[in-house]
């Protein structure tokens, strides 16, 4: 494993490297960063040569001044650019949550560049205006207390929202590694990303789902209501697509159940007769 420092646009990126044979990209959620994988690494390093950057806003990344530099169309230029720099032409690409998001969305505007996708716990954003408006005003809201309040006390905050509460059955050390990655973000970065990458200000994505040819896994967890009802959803407008819906886990499936989740990758890379 190793890390590397580019600049992608006029932005610097913190980008970790780890294992080898054909690339998996890896996309991590809001408040996380490339660490967030950190316990996959091993395992699919065996398979895969794993690209992991930290978003904007995020970890060891650039946090720039302006919300519009975070927007999932600049993301989708900075992850070509990444991939251009690395000689990448094709490549698998798992995206959690927020990752998700900008995974479906590089996908559908750069699908020569994919050759399959693995969306956990994601969403193609909100397709009713009035729905958009008003979680981009919720964001901003939650932006502003962001820096109002600092780091420390938002991440106690988001540490302890519903769509976390999972969570709680993690073991200590699990739990204690989650809550110090979140405090090495910055609060400036993370405020600006909600305010360019939440769910209320990104396009829906939704009327182009049946467009969507590359093999996808769609994977969400069982006790995740919400984005379970999302997946099947998604499930049905997508022409190349296979659900699964992971028993005792929440969103964050990932850390709640590694072991089948890393299996469930692998097998589908693997059933799908899928090569780069």
């Amino acid at each position: 494993m190793k890390t590397i420092y580019l600049t992608l646009n006029d932005a610097r990126y913190r980008i970790i490297l780890a294992g080898g044979g054909p690339p998996l990209v890896l996309l991590h959620g809001f408040t996380g960063s490339a660490q967030s994988w950190q316990s996959h690494f091993q395992t699919l390093g065996d398979h895969f040569s794993l690209i992991a950057p930290d978003f904007l806003g995020h970890g060891k990344s650039d946090a720039p001044a302006h919300p519009s530099r975070y927007s999932i169309e600049h993301c989708a230029a900075d992850l070509l650019a990444l991939l251009n720099q690395l000689e990448t032409n094709r490549t698998h690409i798992l995206g959690y949550s927020m990752g998700g998001r900008v995974a479906l969305y590089f996908a559908l505007t750069h699908p020569k560049r994919i050759a399959s996708l693995v969306l956990t716990s994601a969403s193609p954003g909100l397709a009713d205006p009035h729905e958009r408006a008003q979680r981009a005003a919720n964001d901003a809201a939650l932006a502003a207390r962001i820096e109002r309040d600092g780091i420390a006390s938002f991440v106690e905050y988001w540490t302890n929202i519903p769509l976390f509460t999972t969570q709680r059955d993690l073991s200590g050390p699990v739990r204690a590694a989650v809550y110090q990655q979140r405090l090495e973000n910055r609060a400036d970065g993370l405020a600006n990303s909600l305010r360019g990458l939440g769910v209320g200000v990104q396009p829906s994505l939704w009327d182009q789902l049946p467009n969507l040819e590359i093999p996808t896994l769609l994977v969400a967890g069982a006790l995740d209501r919400k984005f379970t009802a999302i997946a099947q959803a998604m499930s049905q407008s997508m022409p190349n697509a296979r659900l699964t819906i992971v028993p005792n886990a929440g969103h964050t499936i990932h850390l709640e159940q590694p072991e089948l989740f890393d299996q469930l990758v692998t097998q589908f890379l693997d059933d799908s007769k899928i090569e780069i």
